[in-house]
């Protein structure tokens, strides 16, 4: 398991990332974390569900209730500016990602 500190950096981002994928629940959504990044990545409900009620108060994501298999689920859904935040947010680990690379790999640091 990787660092808290490390993991709150990049937990919105990962959300967002799934929900560009299409809708989710909130097991959907840790279970997909879960799959993309083969069990290094496993949210808790109490972990989750601030964030994505976080994103829905800065109106990054919107939900809306659907039953499933008998249950009744709220599924959250990317709107434009989520996608916006998204694709933002992506940029921006890319490139800090990069500048650590070079500092940490030097002339060594593998050519994209």
């Amino acid at each position: 398991m990787y660092d808290k500190n490390l993991m709150s950096a990049s937990t919105t981002m990962l959300v967002l990332s799934i929900l560009n994928e299409g809708d989710g629940y909130g097991y959907s959504i840790i279970k997909a974390l879960e799959q993309r990044s083969e069990n290094a990545f496993s949210l808790k409900e109490g972990t989750l569900y601030p964030i994505l009620h976080g994103l829905e108060n800065e109106g990054l994501v919107s939900s809306y209730e659907m039953t499933d298999s008998g249950r009744k689920r709220k599924y959250y859904h990317l709107t434009d500016s989520g996608r916006k935040a998204y694709q933002d947010k992506l940029a921006e680990w890319e490139s800090f990602s990069y500048d650590v690379n070079k500092v940490l790999y030097g002339d060594a640091l593998p050519q994209a």
